[in-house]
Parts: structure tokens; sequence; C-alpha cells
């Protein structure tokens, strides 16, 4: 809880909030204070929220803030039973609502500003279904959606376009910059077309000047290819070279290994690893997840005041007393078999923490070998993707080697230290192993005298009351700290407050003369606000009436313009027509033939006759069509006619040359004969 205090007020008191609160005075809000705060931040998320929530009833501006919470999709804490009380609660101001609202607004001010942006674009409005039965609403809804899917895919492409790196300002230079280079090179260009014309041959000298371009060009790229195939013949030199050295390795790993050794370092490891999965990394996640667990646990808890701090005191001594009671109960018995199985526990535990250190060791170890693979292969990659060439200087090369042989030797001594712990913990495992036997003999013999004697159960009873005793000596060293801690800051809290309240005395006493000018200053504020809402009302009004004649002399205006328009065209057409009729009558009146010629009644009479005589002739031509159709039908029969019998004959000497074909007929003396 105090962390997310010292988050709200660190936040308020930066940029754009700037409210210079400290722990104590934004405790100390009263709950509309609190609730305006929680609107400033509303409104810099959403600026439709800027309201001074004095002015406002409280249930628009719950209804408003928690409108705007759902379209921000804030989840209230605890379960959906409790939303009346959230609404109860942010309705009094209550600190234990609004503290969670405001830090959870902070943390997200910028994803909650866009997200506020796009919800008045993207909230689609709940249109009824009765009235999507009309065509018009139909039509118009469906225009809506489409709209709000094409802002969708508008704003995506904004937004990628604004991570991509890409700046409209910096494209717009460098258009620019390369359109005056282009300039420049064609006026360069220009200026050595002109150069050039006047010297002889210079058609010849361009070519084999393009000539020389395009084999440079194609030098550089061979040498960047040589340069290429060099790099990878580096590459493989070094893998081959490495791929020698592995194998070189491995057959002396091969050559010295038996299958005993190999056999016996794999237990070895088999046994380390499964040690590190079994017992140390749980043990290790254990501890990490009642940490959290503790964690979670006082961060979900309320501050806590003296009166918990002198509760939780008098628990711990009560605790106390009766593991120290259980203590003295137990010296008092002093039964050798106890002291037996204490040598027996401490040589455990001591076997316990060595092979907990030894795992320790190997672990670093292992990191550390990991981090120099790592830079070994960072190391090889950088020198991969240079020219190709490694220069080593020679105090380079000398101080290499000093190191490579400091490290061997440190090798050496490591490997034989391996070697020796190894051993010894081969001693230590084996020795474990007799310990566990006499301890379930100890514990089977120690059931049974527990049984005899009728306290079956004690043992298990005194090693819980040991590990009690040891997690509660932790707890102590905890809890003291803790108290130091808190003892120290509630010290350093009343200081503090005793500074500020030496400090705001005299602004306070200026701040109630003030408040006393305030309140002058409301009242006749609010006189002057009176009297300027009236008159604006009267204002207001005058020019509604206003705006409504200038409006309906507007429509006069444009109708009178429009009939203007109209009357001055008509006038126009009729002008026209006039002076045509007076120029017919001019030319039909003169005495000129030519003239006469030019009048439309002339022409008219002269497109008369010419249809006249055309008729005429069609008619004439009709008639003699007429007088000849029966005698053009019956030669028209006789040609069908003539065209059937040409087909018959056709068609019988078609069938005659296919007789024919078969065999011929012979007629003699009578008698007819079919040759074949």
């Amino acid at each position: 809880m105090s962390e997310q205090l010292k988050f709200i007020v660190d936040q308020l008191n930066r940029e754009p909030f700037k409210k210079n609160f400290n722990l104590i005075t934004f405790d100390s809000l009263e709950p509309m204070q609190l609730l305006q705060i929680l609107n400033d931040v509303l409104a810099e998320i959403d600026p439709k929220q800027a309201i001074d929530i004095r002015e406002e009833m409280p249930e628009q501006t719950i209804k408003r803030m928690c409108s705007l919470l759902g379209m921000l999709k804030y989840k209230p804490p605890g379960n959906a039973s409790d939303v009346s009380n959230f609404r109860q609660g942010l309705v009094t101001g209550s600190k234990p609502v609004v503290h969670p609202i405001l830090h959870w607004l902070l943390q997200k001010v910028p994803e909650l500003k866009k997200r506020a942006y796009l919800a008045r674009f993207l909230v689609k409005l709940d249109v009824p279904a009765e009235f999507l039965q009309d065509d018009v609403i139909n039509d118009t809804h469906h225009q809506y959606e489409e709209l709000v899917e094409a802002f969708k895919t508008y704003h995506k492409e904004c937004e990628q376009f604004r991570t991509s790196g890409f700046s409209t300002a910096e494209i717009r230079r460098d258009i620019s910059a390369m359109e005056e280079e282009k300039d420049q090179l064609i006026k360069r260009v220009e200026r050595l077309k002109k150069r050039v014309e006047s010297v002889s041959n210079h058609q010849r000298m361009l070519e084999q000047a393009r000539q020389l371009r395009v084999e440079k060009e194609r030098e550089e790229a061979l040498a960047h290819q040589k340069q290429e195939q060099k790099n990878q013949l580096f590459q493989a030199e070094q893998r081959l070279q490495r791929s020698q050295q592995q194998l070189k390795d491995l057959r002396q790993a091969a050559a010295d290994a038996k299958p005993e050794s190999l056999m016996k370092r794999l237990e070895e490891e088999i046994k380390i690893n499964s040690y590190m999965v079994s017992e140390k990394l749980p043990k290790e996640l254990e501890g990490m997840r009642r940490t959290v667990q503790n964690l979670q646990k006082i961060a979900s808890e309320p501050a806590m005041g003296q009166a918990d701090i002198q509760d939780l005191e008098d628990r711990i001594k009560g605790v106390d007393s009766q593991i120290n009671h259980l203590i003295e109960k137990r010296m008092m018995r002093n039964d050798p078999m106890d002291d037996k199985m204490t040598l027996h526990r401490q040589q455990a535990s001591i076997i316990i923490r060595r092979k907990e250190s030894k795992a320790e060791e190997l672990q670093e170890a292992r990191e550390e070998l990991a981090a120099a693979e790592k830079e070994l292969r960072q190391r090889n990659s950088q020198i991969h993707g240079s020219d190709g060439e490694e220069v080593i200087r020679d105090d380079e090369l000398k101080r290499l080697v000093g190191k490579l042989r400091s490290k061997g030797t440190v090798y050496k001594k490591k490997r034989q230290e391996i070697a020796e712990l190894k051993a010894e913990y081969g001693v230590l495992q084996r020795t474990e192993e007799i310990l566990k036997q006499r301890h379930e003999t100890v514990q089977q013999k120690l059931q049974t005298l527990e049984a005899e004697k009728g306290i079956s159960g004690y043992s298990n009873t005194q090693e819980e009351l040991e590990r009690v005793s040891a997690i509660k000596s932790e707890l102590d060293e905890k809890k003291g700290r803790t108290l130091d801690d808190m003892s120290e800051m509630v010290k350093k809290l009343n200081f503090m407050i005793a500074d500020k309240k030496t400090a705001l005395a005299p602004v306070i006493k200026e701040l109630r003369s003030l408040r006393q000018r305030c309140q002058e200053l409301s009242q006749e504020y609010e006189e002057k606000k009176g009297q300027y809402e009236s008159c604006t009302a009267g204002l207001e009004s005058n020019r509604s009436k206003l705006e409504q004649e200038v409006k309906v002399l507007r429509e006069e205006t444009a109708q009178d313009e429009n009939r203007y328009h109209y009357l001055n065209s008509m006038s126009e057409i009729i002008e026209m027509q006039i002076q045509r009729a007076a120029e017919e009558t001019k030319a039909y009146v003169s005495s000129d033939p030519q003239e006469k010629k030019k009048t439309i009644r002339e022409v008219y009479m002269k497109n008369i006759s010419e249809q006249e005589s055309l008729g005429k002739k069609l008619r004439e031509k009709q008639k003699i069509v007429r007088e000849s159709h029966a005698d053009n039908m019956e030669q028209m029969k006789l040609w069908h006619d003539l065209e059937q019998l040409m087909e018959c004959k056709r068609q019988c000497y078609i069938r005659a040359q296919s007789q024919a074909s078969i065999g011929q007929v012979i007629q003699e003396g009578g008698e007819d004969r079919l040759v074949l």
C-alpha cells in the first residue's frame, strides 16, 4: 500500500499535473478533493472530462466516471457482487476505492489516452431492432459500420507509418536535396556536353569513356567478390582448425579414458545433476515462492499502526515464552539418546551444508563456463565479421600466453581440488548412508521406547519445536529490523511534520485572509455572472431575430436575382428574334436577286420544290414497278422451276456416276448384260 501511495504521489508531482504533494498531504486530502484529483487524471486521458465536480451533481459525476472507466476496461478489485460497494465508495470518495483507480490510471496514461481517442470512433451506437426496419435508418447504420471499419484500417496504417521510423519532414528534405543535386548534375552535364561538342571525334571518345566506366565497375565487383571469397576461405580454415582440434581432443580423451573411468565420471555427473534437480533447485524454488507469498501478503495488508505493532510484539513475546519453556523441559530431561541423535543431526547438517556449498560452486562454475563460451562465440563472430584477418601484436601475444599459462595452472589446481572434492563427496555420501541407516535403527528403538513409556510421537514434537524455534529466531531478526526501520521512519515523519508546521504557520495565516477575500470575490463573481447571463440572454434573443430577418431577406434577394437573370435572358432571345425578322423583311423587300436568294423564305421554297420533284420521280418509279410486278413474279417463278430442274439433273448425274463405278450395262440383241 505504501509503494502504491509513493507511486501515485510521484506521478502527480510530475508533468502535466504538478500537484506538489507528499505522502502526508496526499493522505490527508478530503473526499471531494480526492475525487477532483481523480477527475483531473481522467481529464488528462479524455479532455471532455475537464469539469469542476463542485458544479456538477454527484450522481452525474459518478455516472460519467463509471462510464469512462468501463470504456477504459478498468476492473474493480473483488467479485462482481462488490460493484454496488465500489459505486458507493466512489460516491463518498473512499481511499480504498480511489487509490487503486489512480494507481491503475497513472501506470497506463499513454495507452489509456489512445484507448479513449479510439473509443470516440469505435464504440458503436446501440440502435434498437425496430428502428432498423426503416430502410433509411438501416442504410445509414450500414454506412456507419463501414466507416468504422475504414477508420480501423486507416488507423492501423497510420500506426504502422509512425512506428516505421520514417519522418515526412526528413523525406521532404531528402527529396528537395536530391532535386537540387539533380538540377546541378543536369547543369554540369549540359556544360560538359557543350564543352565536348567542340572536340573532334567526341562520340568515339564518349563511347570509350563509357566502356572504361563499365570495366572499372566490373573490376570493383570482381575485387569485392575476391574479398568475399577470401573471407569465406578464412572462415573455412578456422572451422577446419577447430574441427581438427576437437578431433584431436576427442582422440586423446578416448585414448586416455577407460570404460570404468568413463562410467564413473558419468555416474558422478548423474548424481550431481539428480541432486541439483531433486533437492537443491526445488528448495530454492520453494523458498522463492514463500518469499513471494509473504511479500504479496504484506502488500495486500493495510498500513500498520502503532496498535497493530504492539499486538504483534505481544504475540511474539508469548511464542518466545512457550519456546523457552519447552527448551527448559528438554534440558531438564537430559536423555543420553538425545545427545547421540544431536551428534548425528549435527553431522548430517554439516554434510548437507557442504553439499549445498559445493552445488553452488558447481553452479557458479557452470555459469562462468557458459559466459566464457558466449564471449568466445562473440569474439569469433567479430573476427569473422572483420576483413578476415586477425592481427595480434607481440605484447598482446605475450600477455595472452602468460594469461593462458596462469589459467592452465589454475585449471590444474581446480581440477585437482574437484577430484579431491569428488573423493570426499563419495566418502561423505557413504557416511551419510551409514548415518541414515543408524538413524533409522535409532528411530525405531526410540519409537519402541516411546510406545513402552506411553509417549508416542514425542521425538517428532521435539523436532517440530526445534524447527519452530529456528523459524522464530529468523522472524525475530526480521521483525526487529522492521520495527527499527518503522520507528526510524516514524521519527523522521514526526520531525518533517514539525518542520512543515513551523514553515506553514505564516502561510496559513495569510491563507485565512485570502480565503475571506476569495469568498467576497466569489459573491461578486456570482452577481456579475448573473448580470452577464441576463444580458447575454437578451442579446442572444435579439441576435436570433436579426438572423431570421437576414435569412428571409437573403432568400428574397436570391429569388429576385433568379427572376432578373431569367427576364434578361428572355429579352435577349426576343431581341435576337426581332433582329432576324427585320433582316428577313429587308432581304425580301430588296430588289437585288442575290439578297432575295439569301432569305429564309427563298431557301425553304427551294427545298420544297426539290422535294416535290423528288416525290414525283419516286411516284413514277413506283408506277413502273407496279405495272411490271406480275411479269416479274412470273419470271421469278420460272427461274425457280429451272433451278429445281437443274438440281434434279445434277442428282441424276451423281447417281449414274455411282452406278457406273460398280459395273457397266451392255445391250446387244435385245439382251442386257452387266459387266463388272
